[in-house]
Parts: structure tokens; C-alpha cells; sequence
């Protein structure tokens, strides 16, 4: 069993709230991070328990009644019943931590959260196993392209090229990373793709052609790390622009999917402000886009691509792992000067390159002045990339090893 970084979080968030909701992607480890977190006394059900199911939708007053807290609720969508009830429990009582719910499906969820339990429930998002994980780190500070971070950075494992490309292609979910056998991976892949499809897909969206949203799926998959083109992507899989739309709501909401907007503001006439779509795990991408080996996936057309997906999503996990929203954003404007992300915190943009390179050159981050056209102070740059280890490029920009984050 691999250690989560986010129990911290999880715990330190259940003492001011007396509702946690823990959502993400099926099989990405959501129950088992509120189970090793629980105390003893927290009972646990699952809705995918039909008896449980049923007395949650048809008698929710009973349930609560059954199941009292402090409890875990799993798969809460089968039964938004409860909220009601939850509240009118939460409100007598006025302790915290009381309730702990995990959700694959948030497109359902939050109307029903935000409606009902508003004030009352803190949300957290959980992905795979994040990089620090499999490495089995203590701990994992939100990336920030700071001195500070660089120095706690630098005790993180030396990874080569070779084994960077093996994890992307393995990807994150915790099941292939016990088994890490290549028939594993394809099975469980193969597995979830249409679990997904028929259990979470069908039920939102009542789409009777599944092939069609499996290309949709794999559309997606190859244009990560690229910017969003509604246009295109309608017309290379058959469909219209209502549907790209209404179908990719459906992969972000589900945590499968990240659209990036551009960082802009209303005087910045010449800013591409179309956003940046990003899959969230690069084990699904990489089967999705059909790599059958992690040779073919690192020399092949897409290995700049997604080895740019890994670094963002790492990035990502980092600040969801901690509980901590993400301010993030890319830069591009109509000259085709670009910066891959922004990270915008305390006022100041902190603008940061990824590269598939082991020898960056200063030139790499010549769009980074760019920012100063904002107005806002402009922090320390990095370029993210294959050295091995922390290389100033400038007095304002360093290179880091992929490996640190």
C-alpha cells in the first residue's frame, strides 16, 4: 500500500468541517484514503451496496439513523437523498468531521452539495499516486519556483529519462503500480475504459453510441497538452460543438481531464485566450493514444506532449495533495510567444517552461518578460526539464530536474 500525502490535509480539513467530500476518478484511491485516515469509531458503507443503496434513496431519514456519525459514506451520488438529511444532522449536532463522502461523480454532486450543504462540507480533490508517493517521500511541498523549495527539492531521488517515461507510460492509478506487469496494465485499462463508459457515461449523459464517445476519449487523449480547438475536435470525431462541449464538461468534472485557461486580462487585445486541455493521467493518454511500449511512447511524436501532461499533473497533485487551490494558467499571445505555466500566488506570477531537453539554453525563457506587461510583480522562473540538477539559467530563471517535483 503506497503512503497518500493528502491524509495531512484530509485531517487538519475535517476539524473546521463538519462535511468532507473527497471527489475524483474512479479507482484512484479515494476510499482507501479516508479508511487509513478514519479513526476507530467511523463506520464505513458503500452505495454500491444495493441494500444500502436502496434504504439511502427510498428511506434517507432511516439511514442516517443506521449509519450515525462519525461515518464514511461511499459513492454518495447514488443517493443526493441524503443531503437534505446530512444537513438537518450536521446542524443539530454542530460537530465536526461528522461526515466523511467520497463521490466518482461530480458532475452530480456539487448541484446538491452547493445547494444543501453549502458552509457546511470542504471538497478535496484526489488523482493517482503522484510522483513523492511511489517514491514513498514523507512529505511534499505545493511546487512553488522558489529558493526554499529548490532546497527541500534537492533530497528528492535522481530519475533518468528511461524511468520518467516508464511511469508516465505505467500512469498513476494505484492498481498498476502494485502490479506493474504489462498485462495488467492492459487489462485494467482496458477494464476502466469501458466501466467508465457504462457506469458514469451512459448514466449522465444517455449516449446510446459508445464508439463514438471512445473516439471522443481518444481524441482528447491525443491533443493533451495542446490548446482546445472545439472546432476541430467536433469535426475529427462526427460530432457537433453543443456535444464536444457537453461531453468534455462531463471528463472535467469527472477528474479525467484539465482545461488550462490563458492568464489575460480585458486590455491584452492580442492574448490567444482559446484554454489548454490536459489528461490527468498519463497511463490512460498513453493507452488511449495506443503506445504499446515506453520505448515507442519516448521516441514517438507525442513524447514532448506528454511528458509536458506528467510535469503539469505533478504540479497539480502537489497543491490538491495539500489541500490548496491552484491558481494556474498559461501564456500565449498572437506573435506566438508562449509560457507553459503561471502560477499566480500572492500577487506575483511565477512563470515556469516545461522541456524535453538536458542542456536548456537561456533563450528558452526569453517570453517570461512577456508578464510585465501585467502590471504584477514577476517571481522566480524555472524551466522544468531533464538536468540533473538545479542549473541557473539567469538571475531570475533555474532549471530543475523533473525528477524534484
Amino acid at each position: 500500500m503506497y503512503s497518500r500525502l493528502a491524509i495531512k490535509a484530509l485531517r487538519e480539513t475535517s476539524k473546521s468541517f463538519s462535511v468532507l467530500l473527497i471527489t475524483g476518478p474512479r479507482q484512484v484511491g479515494k476510499t482507501t484514503l479516508l479508511q487509513i485516515s478514519a479513526e476507530k469509531n467511523r463506520k464505513y458503507v458503500t452505495l454500491d451496496d444495493l441494500n444500502a443503496r436502496n434504504m439511502a434513496q427510498n428511506d434517507p431519514a432511516l439511514f442516517i439513523k443506521t449509519y450515525k456519525p462519525p461515518v464514511i459514506i461511499d459513492e454518495i451520488q447514488y443517493a443526493p437523498q441524503l443531503f437534505s438529511y446530512i444537513k438537518i444532522a450536521v446542524d443539530r449536532e454542530k460537530k465536526k468531521g461528522m461526515f466523511w463522502l467520497t463521490g466518482s461523480q461530480k458532475f452530480h454532486l456539487m448541484k446538491g452539495i452547493t445547494e444543501t450543504l453549502a458552509g457546511r462540507v470542504a471538497i478535496l480533490d484526489l488523482l493517482g499516486l503522484s510522483q513523492a508517493e511511489i517514491d514513498d517521500r514523507k512529505t511534499n511541498k505545493p511546487f512553488i519556483p522558489t529558493a526554499s523549495w529548490i532546497k527541500q527539492a534537492k533530497k528528492n531521488p535522481k530519475k533518468q529519462p528511461e524511468e520518467i517515461y516508464r511511469q508516465i507510460w505505467q500512469g498513476s492509478f494505484p492498481f498498476v503500480n502494485v502490479d506493474k506487469s504489462e498485462k495488467t496494465r492492459q487489462r485494467f485499462y482496458s477494464s476502466y475504459v469501458q466501466t467508465y463508459l457504462q457506469r458514469d457515461v451512459r448514466d449522465i449523459l444517455k449516449i446510446s453510441d459508445e464508439t463514438a464517445f471512445y473516439n471522443f476519449l481518444s481524441a482528447i487523449a491525443s491533443r493533451t497538452g495542446q490548446l482546445l480547438n472545439y472546432n476541430d475536435l467536433a469535426r475529427d470525431v462526427g460530432i457537433d460543438n453543443k456535444t464536444v462541449k457537453s461531453w468534455l464538461s462531463v471528463l472535467e468534472t469527472s477528474g479525467l481531464v484539465y482545461v488550462l485557461n490563458s492568464y489575460h486580462s480585458n486590455l491584452s487585445k492580442r492574448l490567444v485566450k482559446a484554454p489548454k486541455i490536459y489528461f490527468l493521467d498519463s497511463g490512460l493518454c498513453s493507452y488511449l493514444t495506443r503506445w504499446t511500449s515506453v520505448e515507442s511512447l519516448q521516441s514517438g511524436a507525442m513524447s514532448g506532449a506528454i511528458l509536458e501532461t506528467h510535469i503539469f499533473t505533478e504540479i497539480l497533485k502537489s497543491y490538491w495533495n495539500a489541500g490548496m487551490e491552484a491558481n494556474f494558467y498559461y501564456y500565449r499571445d498572437a506573435d506566438q510567444k508562449e509560457i507553459d505555466l503561471i502560477i499566480e500566488a500572492d500577487n506575483t506570477l511565477y512563470p515556469i517552461e516545461f522541456k524535453k531537453t538536458a542542456t536548456p539554453s537561456p533563450n528558452l525563457v526569453a517570453n517570461f518578460s512577456s508578464l510585465k506587461k501585467f502590471n504584477k510583480k514577476i517571481g522566480h522562473g524555472m524551466v522544468i526539464c531533464f538536468v540533473e540538477e538545479a542549473i541557473p539559467l539567469s538571475r531570475e530563471v533555474t532549471a530543475i530536474p523533473i525528477g524534484w517535483l
